[in-house]
């Protein structure tokens, strides 16, 4: 079941362990971290263009656990919000989660 997005500002906690499908990549994400900046630091690449929720390169899907925004309209509608989709660029962990990106990729990845 998908869990919604948050965007109450409930209090952080973490570290949370991330996990990235169909991959099977995990990471650590800090409670002041974006999910981005949290994999870009365990050398996983996520797409992104804009970093501030715009742009929708990233978007997601969110299998498991809840998320906060770090904006406050991050840019996915009512209705993907629901089905739970996220924006990685703007999110920040607030459980353990695993999303659904197949578009992810190493760092030393070339392609």
């Amino acid at each position: 079941m998908n869990a919604p997005a948050r965007q109450d500002g409930a209090a952080p906690g973490g570290p949370f362990q991330v996990r990235i499908e169909p991959h099977g990549w995990c990471f650590e994400a800090g409670s002041r971290q974006s999910l981005f900046e949290a994999a870009r630091q365990a050398g996983i690449r996520l797409p992104t263009l804009c970093r501030n929720g715009t742009c929708r390169t990233c978007i997601a899907l969110l299998r498991e656990g809840r998320v906060r925004y770090r904006v406050e309209w991050p840019g996915v509608s009512a209705d993907e919000r629901e089905q739970g989709y996220i924006l990685p660029c703007v999110a920040v962990a607030e459980s353990a989660l695993i999303i659904e990106l197949p578009e992810a990729r190493r760092w030393d990845d070339p392609y």
